[in-house]
């Protein structure tokens, strides 16, 4: 049992390394750190199961610092405890261009970090994944590989989010008992008092959403420890409102937002230094302190190593499926199965959505991986997300593979992000391409921190018909085009849509978004290629009867109207070729001699697709034609909206022949 003398002096290593890395930076929040020193402490030293040395255990303890304001708290646990990559170096260099220690926690430059943390309320969000995937996985392969909890930090900021709410909702919902939050109740925003904007009584909230909840004094060790042990022992979901000051030691700034955003400066710092009688210099811990944490950071040694043994002492094939699903990798014959059934697909020439193509293809998918889980946000018959595979989610059987969450994009987004990261799985879910606006900061997340998540947007036109402008997304696809390291795929037909699946999950380090249609399309790729011609990003699905006059680049439900267009011009005498481009961001990764090739060198380029223009000038030029929306939809049904917006194939044609007979 650690003293209260060596608890505080254990604590105040992580408020002196904070406030001394963002004196040194000029730049950052070192009253989180302050305040919540205490809270960490416990935790890391008496609760959390976790090896510094091998920080990618499987059955690790998660710690999610959703307040990622306060960044360099985990930075100094990490440190502290001896992960190897946080050196003293590190610290030093806290927000400096290159170093480990960004001005948030981004997952990926340095171990320790379980997700990427800022944006106020993602953490927390994620965390319910988090939660949910550790059920899921207890589910499949049991306590002995799989048992342990999710503890996220989370401030005033992280519950007045939206997000927050779809996500404890959801989290309380699905009794997710192993998830446990820390709030930091410390009365101070960046613009001064909570009580300028807000007066929640957050402790009734999270109550009302099925958790556990109630107050403690952050600063006292035993009623953290009590806490945290009546959490580990509740059938709901807990939420632990710590009493904290904000910037807690300093003389003059503390429990003000002056200790929120910005440097303390030498007199503060001085002024604590007295408070809490710390006589060591910048970035010096002293050895008997940085002893008793290392030894902390050794503590999950033991726990480990049993681990490991009950995974080498488990079946063969248990032990095999469990060691591919964390490596990320997809069966053996994942290739095969799906080289089949595009050969089916081009044999029978289906006539379908492809919502209902993606359906088909997740049929086939999910049998052949078991690691896929499903869901959508309240739309399940609209997305078909759901197959025979995937029954739903319960807090009474986590061992299916579909979650229902709710009127939730956001949350259900940042959900998936969990999910992903916590290994093991591949998760997908989906909504209407519209209410991608209400994902999007989760979308964003997910590419910035290169992982596998998956977004199934339906209705991605004004096809969807009668529902109108306020469900016709309009400008979303280049909207989600236009996040970096984002595939976003408009598949034309079942074939394409069996490919772009694939694509999707086989990109490891790139999410996916896949916008279906709602309406009926027909199979335009009827031959077999054993090649997935999609992952190519674009390709020319029909060539002209001679050197080409138009090339004709389309996409999604669009693809039918460019063939119909090359059919009357081909008619008229003019050789047209149609370029089908399932995804942008594959072409563009394409050699220079393929971009050339496949965008080629007819005098007249055209882009027909049911979106803004945005984005199409790099492959049909700044005078190419477009063919699509300049402004919002309307309600009508289909056959009414695509003539009235000029979306057809004679008004396609009608164009291209005009710019010909100018020439």
């Amino acid at each position: 049992m650690t003293s209260r003398e060596q608890h505080d002096r254990m604590a105040n290593a992580i408020r002196f390394l904070s406030m001394d890395a963002v004196e040194k930076a000029q730049s950052g929040h070192p009253g989180l750190p302050m305040g919540c020193a205490d809270i960490a402490t416990v935790l890391f030293t008496r609760f959390l199961k976790y090896d510094p040395k091998a920080p990618h255990w499987a059955d690790r303890d998660r710690f999610i610092l959703s307040a990622g304001h306060g960044s360099m708290l985990l930075y100094s646990l990490l440190h502290l405890t001896g992960y190897e990559d946080m050196t003293i170096d590190q610290i030093k260099h806290f927000r400096q261009l290159g170093s480990k220690t960004a001005g948030h926690p981004e997952y990926g430059h340095a171990t320790g970090i379980e997700t990427t943390t800022g944006p106020l309320g993602q953490g927390l969000a994620n965390s319910v994944g988090f939660a949910l995937g550790e059920r899921i996985m207890n589910a499949a392969f049991g306590n002995d590989l799989v048992d342990h909890y999710t503890y996220v930090l989370a401030g005033d900021g992280c519950l007045m989010e939206g997000v927050s709410q779809e996500a404890i909702a959801l989290a309380g919902h699905l009794k997710l008992n192993k998830l446990i939050v820390f709030w930091d109740n410390n009365n101070i925003s960046i613009d001064g008092p909570v009580s300028l904007a807000d007066n929640t009584d957050q402790v009734a909230r999270f109550q009302a959403s099925g958790w556990n909840a109630s107050h403690i004094d952050g600063t006292d060790p035993e009623a953290i420890a009590y806490a945290i042990e009546a959490a580990r022992h509740s059938d709901k979901p807990t939420m632990i409102a710590c009493k904290t000051t904000i910037g807690f030691g300093a003389p003059t700034k503390a429990g003000t937002n002056k200790a929120h955003g910005s440097p303390l400066g030498a007199d503060e710092i001085a002024g604590a230094r007295k408070f809490f009688n710390w006589d060591s210099p910048p970035f010096e811990i002293p050895a008997d302190i940085l002893d008793a944490w290392r030894t902390a950071g050794k503590a999950g040694v033991k726990a480990r190593t049993d681990w490991e043994g009950r995974l080498a002492k488990a079946d063969a094939k248990l032990k095999a499926e469990f060691e591919r699903r964390l490596a990320g990798k997809l069966p053996s014959n994942f290739d095969a199965v799906i080289a089949d059934y595009k050969k089916k697909l081009s044999a029978d020439k289906p006539k379908v959505a492809t919502r209902k193509s993606s359906e088909m293809a997740l049929e086939v998918i999910n049998g052949a991986v078991p690691e896929t889980i499903g869901g959508s946000a309240d739309l399940t018959g609209s997305n078909n997300t759901k197959t025979s595979q995937t029954k739903n989610i319960t807090p009474d059987d986590y061992g299916q593979r579909y979650v229902h969450y709710g009127i939730r994009e956001h949350g259900m987004a940042a959900a998936i992000n969990g999910l992903t990261l916590h290994g093991g799985l591949i998760a997908y879910g989906g909504t209407f391409m519209c209410f991608s606006d209400y994902a999007r900061p989760s979308m964003r997340l997910s590419s910035l921190m290169g992982i596998r998540s998956i977004f199934v947007m339906t209705h991605d036109s004004i096809g969807l018909g009668e529902d109108g402008p306020t469900h016709q997304p309009v400008e979303h696809l280049a909207a989600l085009r236009a996040i970096p390291n984002h595939n976003v795929f408009r598949p034309a037909d079942a074939v394409e849509t069996a490919e772009c699946w694939q694509i999707a999950l086989e990109s490891e380090k790139t999410p996916s978004t896949l916008a279906l249609t709602r309406q009926n399309l027909p199979t335009v790729r009827t031959e077999f290629s054993p090649e997935n011609l999609s992952s190519q990003g674009a390709y020319e699905l029909a060539a002209a009867s001679g050197e080409a006059a138009v090339t004709i680049f389309a996409t999604g439900s669009e693809v039918e109207i460019a063939l119909g267009a090359r059919d009357l011009l081909e008619k008229h005498g003019h050789p047209t070729r149609v370029v089908s481009v399932p995804c942008f961001e594959l072409f563009d990764k394409q050699s220079d001699d393929y971009r050339k090739k496949t965008i080629g060198n007819a005098p007249i380029k055209m882009a027909i697709e049911a979106g803004i223009r945005q984005g199409w000038d790099h492959l049909i030029g700044s005078d190419g034609i477009f063919i699509g929306m300049t402004g919002f939809g309307a309600s009508g049904t289909i056959e009414q909206l695509y003539p009235h917006f000029g979306i057809t194939a004679e008004a396609a044609a009608k164009a291209a022949e005009a710019r010909l007979h100018s020439k």
